[in-house]
């Protein structure tokens, strides 16, 4: 029996070579971006800034910048599900999280890996559709493969508006439609969903939580900049570190939105498109 997501158990410190001690183990499958502003490496940046470990399984090698996403280079689902299981065997992990995913045979494999060698492991799913440019990162016939196969195994499902309008099936233009949405989302299996509302136009920023014991709201102050690439693998990769490191649910969602916020705030106004944000605050 897994135990409920509000009362993980505290993860235990490690004590690296150099002397430092981190909490809390986080696999991150995700693609790369040379850039460093989102994907593996975004993710990397993150858990290490907020304390905790970071092992890698790449899905995909990507040619991108801040203006957009140029090509892609998927790697083999057994290859991606051979990186999952040297981690899982060997290090092991307190949380895995999940970003850019491309393909069906790709979800399948990690849902089944994950199953495996994972079950009771917190994880965090950033279903990644589209890019900041506008890319597709998942092919179309990989949203029926998310539903079926790892949406229903996901401690936390993290859509921003576009992503959530696609697997409810629904146009969201405001708050209420929010609701509707995120509720209609929990039905599909996560055992909580954090819907996104930075797509929506207002000076907050509002974020909805679903679980089973209702909904619950985040706000925050609309930051007015083009610097914003890599903010949802940021956020998702941010709580999947709290996770790790036994913190509940929406106390890891607060503290990663208050570090996703400073990030964007400090951003070092890099490239000429949607630039990176400050990952080491």
């Amino acid at each position: 029996m897994c135990d409920d997501i509000g009362l993980l158990p505290r993860a235990a410190a490690y004590t690296l070579s150099s002397g430092r001690r981190v909490r809390g183990r986080v696999l991150v499958i995700g693609g790369s971006d040379p850039g460093g502003g989102a994907g593996i490496q975004a993710d990397i940046k993150t858990i290490t800034a907020l304390g905790a470990y970071a092992a890698t399984a790449i899905t995909a090698l990507t040619v991108q910048d801040t203006v957009g996403v140029h090509a892609v280079l998927p790697v083999a689902a057994d290859f991606i599900r051979k990186q999952a299981v040297a981690v899982l065997e060997d290090i092991g992990a307190d949380a895995i999280k999940t970003g850019m995913l491309g393909n069906a045979a790709s979800i399948a494999a990690i849902a089944r890996t994950i199953q495996r060698y994972a079950p009771c492991i917190p994880l965090v799913v950033d279903p990644v559709m589209v890019a900041k440019g506008g890319a597709a990162l998942l092919a179309l016939d990989a949203i029926g493969a998310l539903k079926e196969h790892l949406i229903p195994m996901t401690t936390l499902l993290t859509p921003n508006v576009p992503e959530a309008e696609v697997l409810a099936g629904m146009t969201i233009r405001n708050p209420s439609e929010m609701r509707t949405a995120v509720t209609a989302l929990l039905g599909l299996g996560a055992r909580a969903v954090l819907l996104k509302g930075g797509h929506l136009s207002g000076d907050c920023v509002v974020d909805l939580l679903a679980t089973g014991a209702g909904i619950t709201e985040f706000a925050s102050p609309r930051i007015a900049t083009r610097h914003t690439h890599g903010t949802g693998c940021t956020l998702a990769s941010a709580i999947a570190a709290g996770l790790a490191q036994g913190r509940p649910l929406a106390e890891a969602i607060a503290d990663a939105r208050a570090y996703v916020w400073h990030a964007i705030e400090t951003a070092p106004g890099l490239g000429r498109g949607h630039g990176p944000l400050n990952h080491v605050i």
